[in-house]
């Protein structure tokens, strides 16, 4: 198993939020963690992230516990997140947002990662130069995800990527996301509903309250649809 929780608590300032998490996503498998505004979504992310620490429980990844490790180290398993507010840098060009995880992580190969988001997104190379606040925030999103891809080369987490962005904008993430399948990433969508993430994940979960209630598996017919011939 790619990522294994178990039994994760957190609190913050004493107040549970998440509540024994119980959740598994195979190498190179997509799933969806819906939940409506306040169950908990982005409070398991962070926690995956190292942003916010475990009260009690284990969080695995490739088999190495991730709750004992600072931030930054978690970043430099190739494990990134795409927050719902984009966070991009506005004075930034966008190819220099784009950049800044890899010179923060001493990335090698960030140069090469550049092209490679460049290749699967060729809209965002368009206004490398332009600077993000002269983004629309459609157009953010697409870069916010780009930013996320130069770290995260093994597990990227994505907190609401659709959120307030306009259908055709909407429909380009799909698709970027789609293409990421053939690039053996492990994806976690956390969605306030499936609307846009049901046809691409293998599986959902759904947190209530602070605590998964239940996981299914992708229809078989979503699944045919996902792994095309």
């Amino acid at each position: 198993m790619s990522l294994e929780i178990a039994n994760l608590n957190v609190s913050i300032d004493r107040i549970a939020i998440l509540r024994d998490i119980d959740l598994t996503i195979p190498t190179g498998q997509m799933a969806g963690l819906i939940g409506h505004n306040g169950a908990g979504k982005t409070t398991l992310i962070r926690a995956i992230m190292g942003l916010l620490p475990a009260t009690s429980g284990s969080i695995r990844f490739k088999g190495e516990e991730l709750t004992q490790l600072a931030p930054h180290r978690r970043a430099k398993l190739q494990i990134s997140y795409m927050p719902e507010d984009r966070r991009l840098i506005p004075e930034l060009t966008v190819t220099e947002n784009l950049l800044m995880p890899a010179w923060a992580n001493h990335i090698r190969d960030g140069e090469k990662r550049l092209a490679w988001v460049y290749s699967l997104m060729p809209e965002i190379a368009d206004f490398g130069e332009r600077k993000a606040l002269q983004l629309s925030g459609g157009q953010q999103k697409l870069v916010a995800l780009g930013r996320a891809l130069i770290p995260g080369r093994e597990l990227i987490l994505l907190d609401e990527p659709f959120e307030g962005v306009a259908p055709v904008l909407a429909q380009r993430l799909t698709s970027v996301i789609g293409d990421l399948r053939g690039e053996g990433l492990t994806v976690l969508i956390a969605e306030s509903d499936d609307s846009h993430s049901a046809g691409l994940v293998d599986q959902t979960w759904r947190i209530e309250r602070g605590a998964v209630a239940f996981g299914r598996k992708a229809s078989a017919a979503s699944a045919n649809h996902q792994h095309p011939a």
